[in-house]
């Protein structure tokens, strides 16, 4: 009986070490097959033909020996629920559009790994997200309400005014769940309410028109007339006058400040390309890939030698910048979307 139970862990063993060299085996022939090719995450606006992501495919491949594949996963928060879900065998190197409201979420799920791209000094302190370099960022924008002048309803002067029953229906917010500009609304408000921000959610549930899922959608919805107000950037308005010469929808400038919101990319822990990650996110600080970014983005570059276009002179300087620790705004969204369910 020893001898058989002996031979019995033998085998068990040698099935172990056969599986696992085969499974080793499968990674370094996916990693051989990937030696060229960089996979990011990102959100659907940067795929679109007016989004940054076609010309910067463009430049990074003729700069360097790589090609990159973008995949589209949502908006921010879904691009990094996708990664903690494969985060046993990841598929992307680089996850593209996590922002600094998320940035301890990412750590605490220990999706990406730090890496300080070449270039930093040309980054504007300002936008520096952690000492570590978990994420390197590329944009930066304030949020706050878009206003369409046609609309003939009065400007809200600030966020209690958009609890005003004259603004029924008229406000397109979006999910803080699974958009990055809809938990910058929700960390705008626990900064200005502090512990009262789910008592300015009751007054505000009834003038909200929807919760769209994404900053493609909400905004869409907005543009096409369905509402006079959204959620969206400072910078939002330089789009209309570049490219429609129009300066019908205006960014709206509050007296208790504005969010800042940082994009970032990292490099994903375990990646199948980590060079060519590392390749991409030194590429895109560069100044080549910044002057790309506010005709496509809409967005201000991070790196300081970029000059702005003109359009940039509709987009208003917030006079005040606030802050929410992560922690916080993690626990107030499930708290927010409980008062908007509730009947």
């Amino acid at each position: 009986m020893k001898k058989n139970f002996s031979i019995l862990i033998l085998l068990t063993t040698l099935l172990g070490v056969l599986v696992a060299s085969g499974s080793k085996e499968a990674v370094n022939n996916q990693r051989d097959f990937r030696a060229q090719e960089v996979v990011v995450y990102t959100y659907d606006s940067f795929l679109t033909d007016w989004g940054a992501g076609p010309e910067i495919t463009r430049l990074f491949e003729e700069k360097t020996n790589y090609t990159v594949t973008f995949i589209s996963s949502g908006d921010g928060a879904q691009i990094m629920s996708r990664a903690i879900l494969e985060s046993d065998a990841p598929q992307a190197d680089v996850l593209l559009g996590i922002d600094n409201n998320q940035i301890d979420v990412a750590r605490e799920n220990n999706i990406m790994v730090p890496y300080k791209p070449t270039g930093t000094e040309a980054l504007y302190s300002f936008v520096i997200l952690d000492e570590e370099w978990l994420m390197t960022p590329y944009d930066w924008s304030y949020f706050t309400i878009i206003y369409d002048t046609l609309s003939n309803l009065a400007v809200p002067t600030c966020l209690e005014d958009l609890t005003k029953p004259l603004y029924e229906k008229k406000i397109i917010l979006l999910d803080p769940r699974t958009s990055t500009p809809g938990l910058g609304f929700a960390a705008w408000t626990v900064a200005v309410f502090g512990d009262k921000y789910l008592d300015y959610w009751t007054l505000l549930k009834n003038n909200i028109l929807t919760m769209a899922p994404s900053w493609d959608t909400g905004y869409g919805l907005f543009t096409s007339g369905e509402a006079p107000l959204v959620i969206s950037y400072i910078t939002s308005p330089a789009y209309h006058v570049e490219c429609e010469n129009s300066q019908r929808y205006q960014a709206l400038l509050f007296p208790q400040g504005h969010i800042m919101q940082i994009e970032g990319a990292g490099l994903v822990r375990n990646a199948l390309n980590p060079e060519g990650g590392k390749a991409f996110i030194d590429f895109l600080i560069t100044e080549e890939a910044q002057n790309a970014l506010p005709l496509t983005q809409w967005m201000y570059p991070v790196n300081k030698n970029v000059s702005l276009p003109p359009s940039y002179a509709a987009a208003p300087q917030a006079n005040k910048q606030l802050f929410v620790d992560n922690t916080s705004l993690s626990n107030a969204v499930g708290q927010i979307m409980n008062v908007l369910t509730t009947k």
